[in-house]
């Protein structure tokens, strides 16, 4: 049997798994494959009718033509495996970048549109930012936040497009305040919060720079019952005034949210750098829920680690 047909052949049998899987844990956004097989390095997503596939860069030396030939295998065999027209298939070649990659657009134009998860709406957009909107590996910890939401005030720091606060919002928070430097993923936020019908009254959006903003709500004496700090690995963001580095940067980052938190507040912080180490010094303080956190439509189970703090009550 040839690759492609070992690809082709996952393929199908993953999507029949995941599709039915899918509906039971209520997602219209899920992963259905993930370099499964070796010659074919990408993860492939389902958005409702829509598929996102996301090229590996495994330093493979291919001409331009050779790349070419094999990108559009890839699509039509996803499309066909998918019954999807090809012009609803994204492709998206990852290179290993740093710095404000989350950020720039891709040069491709492409309408937003709704997905559904866990009775929540959601726009994404599946070509025009290297990232769509919706990081479907948070999922199980999103669901988390929404559970213990009821009645408390709500942080949400490097918050992307919001939505940890649509989770913790419709999850009964009393109030919430969302963060991101970007314009673009603040407006994203807002329509967001206004497809699910959130009080924007009483949900603040803030566009500033995480740093800045916890040295001043400390300062305030600000306080929050649950926190949510999902930050990139790395940035040197223009709009920052310090380059990011999550590794280097962890320990300040967590102690001051945890001068936020009121007795028994809860700050769940995650990344996805590859090879992160949490510091000796937060080990004792905190549980690793990684296991749980990451969701069972990932093969990758290193695709990020998730920390639970708790203060004393």
């Amino acid at each position: 049997m040839s690759a492609l047909q070992d690809f082709q052949n996952r393929l199908a049998k993953n999507a029949k798994h995941y599709a039915k899987w899918a509906k039971r844990v209520d997602t219209e956004a899920y992963r259905i494959y993930d370099r499964d097989i070796p010659q074919y390095p990408v993860a492939v997503d389902v958005y409702g009718g829509r598929a996102h596939i996301a090229e590996y860069d495994t330093g493979w030396q291919q001409t331009d033509e050779e790349h070419a030939a094999w990108v559009a295998e890839v699509r039509t065999t996803v499309a066909e495996v998918l019954g999807m027209p090809p012009k609803t298939i994204a492709f998206k070649i990852r290179r290993r970048q740093k710095g404000e990659f989350q950020y720039s657009r891709t040069g491709h134009h492409s309408e937003h549109f709704v997905v559904e998860e866990q009775g929540r709406k959601f726009w994404v957009n599946l070509d025009e930012y290297l990232d769509t909107g919706l990081f479907l590996d948070h999922r199980p910890t999103r669901k988390r936040v929404a559970e213990e939401a009821e009645g408390k005030r709500f942080l949400n720091l490097f918050a992307y497009t919001g939505s940890f606060t649509v989770y913790a919002a419709t999850g009964g928070a009393s109030s919430s305040v969302t963060v991101d430097l970007s314009n673009t993923y603040q407006d994203w936020s807002k329509r967001n919060f206004e497809l699910n019908g959130l009080d924007m009254q009483r949900h603040q959006l803030v566009r500033a720079d995480v740093f800045r903003y916890l040295e001043t709500a400390i300062d305030e004496g600000q306080l929050f019952d649950l926190i949510v700090m999902d930050p990139p690995s790395f940035s040197n963001s223009a709009k920052m005034l310090d380059i990011l580095d999550v590794q280097r940067d962890h320990v300040q980052l967590v102690n001051s949210c945890l001068k936020l938190l009121m007795p028994g507040g809860v700050l769940y912080f995650s990344n996805n750098l590859r090879g992160f180490e949490l510091d000796d010094s937060l080990k004792t303080r905190c549980r690793d829920i990684s296991a749980q956190s990451v969701p069972e439509d990932f093969r990758n189970r290193k695709i990020h680690q998730c920390f639970r703090f708790q203060t004393q009550a």
